[in-house]
């Protein structure tokens, strides 16, 4: 790509030396007017032999009508009508329009070749006491692997010894580091920069956080937007159309009304240049995708276009509320017990969550702090919606939330609590609660305070949580309206409550959850956000854009990115219909000159990526 631009830099540079020694030539040197064809020729063929090749192969292949065609049969006209440099001047303007393009492209593309850095050139596989550095697509579950100060994290893992901060910016688009030591998950594509880590492999590489990014952004463009759609098809009906017009415009006035040929091949040329549709089937393309690679600075992957002009039209965003809003880091606030030990509860509830990977297990078994014994676990059951049974030690365990208590016959427990409450049942008898408590986000009042100023009309939650809690987190942070103790497939039902009322203003609605226990309903929103989810294969194969932590902000930021590029598509749509039209208007009463069709063409579609460049140029500032 880079080779090719300064090819093309160095064609238009030539060709343009070539058009000012050969205008000097004519003041000195007279009699070469006479050859002034032929000179003018050698420019023109170095700055535009792509285009005429272009437009040679799409003849053969009978898809010959389009911009390059136009273009083609402009500068022939040129020709015949002796207005050689204008010939080459509407060569040589459409590339100086295609090096802009080609820049903008370039700049944006770097953003994305950051993040695609991110892939791992080699693992340190531990054998036999020694290291061998080995490719990380070969390394297995289980094996440990070495990494070194410095060193790309190559796997998924879990640390086994040694202590270190690691970089996570090229992930996550933040440059905060991480504190992490034996017993942290460390996701790969991360960068050690303190100690030596030994690392336990979860997951092989294909399954890796690393894989699954660099899987997206491979494929980040394969879905456009409406308007991309809309602009391509647009160019395929117009330009033969277009086509059509401008030879009506030279054959009826010569054949019928015995006009001059080289008149109205003049109007027809000038006709051909200025409905040159460049500056859309540029600009737009070029404006989503600097767009789309802005938000990859920003940590946030958006899969395609189209979802980033469904995010302009969102007037609802629906949170999920744990790891979302909250930090879901949760801590035991409290224990109460009934004919058992406050131990003896805590040790029982980790026991039959330890193969769980929910916040609140791991949570309860951090506050256990001790070895667990799986051997004395049996028969565990997952009570959808409500618990989990099982037997330990040979008694019968309930473990959940009132729901499960009330099923299995007890009724006297309540949630006193305004945390989360884990309620426990040994032996048909109830045996206490464990509460837990989790912390709001410190940014987050200040996130859904910016939405609304930005155009989200309406905030809403959706948790599982009780009522009086997530009435808590909803009044805190002031959104609209919390919806409470809900499965998944009740959050899935008042997604769609919010869909039928947005249908039919045009408006769409956003889910934004931390993908553990969100997948459908990210899946069936408008636009899903998944938080933080470069470690959940669920979540990534269902939402359409990823944020890559858990920072709230990043929904705001993608928001403001998807109204600037929306913003910016229609000035630059506007702008060149509109000046193309007040042209077409002075052509129509012979004001206008070849000069001004060229402009109006490539000079609009500079214009246009220019616009689209600056719009995108730089640090994304929050309003």
């Amino acid at each position: 790509m880079e080779r090719n631009r300064k090819i093309l830099f160095l064609r238009i540079i030539f060709a343009a030396l070539l058009v000012f020694v050969a205008m000097l030539a004519f003041n000195f040197f007279p009699f070469l007017v006479k050859f002034k064809m032929l000179i003018y020729i050698v420019p023109y063929l170095v700055v535009g032999y792509d285009v005429i090749l272009r437009t040679c192969k799409n003849i053969v292949k009978l898809k010959f009508l389009d911009e390059n065609a136009l273009m083609f049969i402009a500068t022939v006209g040129a020709f015949f009508l002796k207005e050689y440099l204008e010939a080459v001047f509407v060569f040589l303007l459409y590339q100086v329009g295609e090096l802009f393009q080609n820049f903008a492209i370039a700049s944006s593309e770097n953003n994305i070749k950051d993040i695609m850095a991110i892939r791992p050139n080699y693992a340190n596989l531990k054998q036999k006491g020694s290291l061998n550095r080995v490719n990380p697509e070969v390394v297995n579950v289980g094996d440990v692997i070495v990494i070194k100060p410095g060193e790309k994290i190559p796997l998924d893992g879990v640390i086994l010894s040694g202590g270190s901060y690691i970089d996570m910016s090229a992930m996550t688009g933040e440059s905060n580091h991480l504190n992490v030591g034996p017993g942290d998950r460390v996701l790969s594509g991360s960068l050690n920069v303190g100690g030596v880590l030994e690392v336990c492999v979860e997951k092989k590489y294909k399954d890796s956080a690393v894989s699954k990014v660099l899987s997206l952004m491979e494929n980040i463009n394969n879905k456009k937007s409406k308007t991309e759609n809309l602009i391509r098809k647009f160019a395929k009906i117009y330009t033969p159309c277009v086509v059509a017009i401008g030879v009506l415009i030279f054959v009826v006035p010569v054949m019928f009304f015995n006009g001059v040929w080289e008149v109205w091949l003049e109007k027809f040329l000038i006709f051909l240049v200025i409905s040159c549709p460049c500056a859309l089937v540029i600009s737009v393309p070029v404006s989503f995708f600097l767009a789309i690679s802005k938000a990859a600075k920003n940590g946030i992957l958006v899969k395609g276009g189209i979802f980033l002009e469904q995010l302009f039209n969102v007037n609802t965003v629906i949170f999920d509320k744990t790891g979302t809003l909250t930090t879901g880091d949760f801590f035991v606030s409290k224990i109460s017990n009934e004919n058992f030990s406050k131990e003896e509860i805590l040790e029982v509830v980790a026991l039959v969550e330890v193969n769980l990977n929910h916040p609140i297990a791991k949570s309860i078994k951090k506050a256990y702090n001790k070895e667990l014994d799986i051997g004395r676990v049996k028969n565990i059951e997952d009570i959808f919606g409500k618990g989990v049974k099982a037997f330990v030690d040979g008694r019968e365990v309930f473990v959940g939330n009132l729901k499960l208590m009330n099923s299995i016959g007890i009724y006297s427990c309540k949630d006193f609590e305004l945390g989360t409450t884990v309620h426990v049942a040994i032996n048909g008898k109830y045996a206490g609660y464990i509460a837990l408590q989790d912390k709001i986000k410190e940014n987050v009042k200040s996130v859904i305070k910016k939405l609304k100023q930005n155009g989200i009309e309406k905030t809403v939650m959706l948790t599982g949580d009780r009522k009086a809690v997530g009435e808590h987190v909803a009044s805190k942070i002031n959104l609209d309206c919390a919806f409470c103790e809900l499965l998944p497939h009740n959050k899935v039902e008042k997604l769609e409550y919010f869909l039928c009322e947005n249908s039919s203003n045009g408006k769409k609605v956003a889910f934004v959850g931390d993908g553990i226990n969100d997948a459908a309903v990210l899946k069936r929103a408008d636009v899903g956000l998944a938080m933080g989810a470069i470690g959940s294969d669920a979540a990534m194969q269902a939402c359409d854009i990823v944020l890559m932590d858990d920072d709230i902000k990043k929904v705001l930021i993608a928001i403001l990115i998807s109204k600037k590029v929306v913003r910016t598509v229609k000035q630059n749509i506007f702008f060149s219909l509109s000046f193309k039209a007040v042209i077409f208007l002075l052509g129509v009463f012979g004001l206008t000159n070849v000069w001004l069709a060229i402009f109006s063409d490539v000079g609009v579609s500079i214009l246009a990526i220019l616009n689209a460049f600056i719009a995108f140029r730089g640090r994304f500032y929050l309003k």
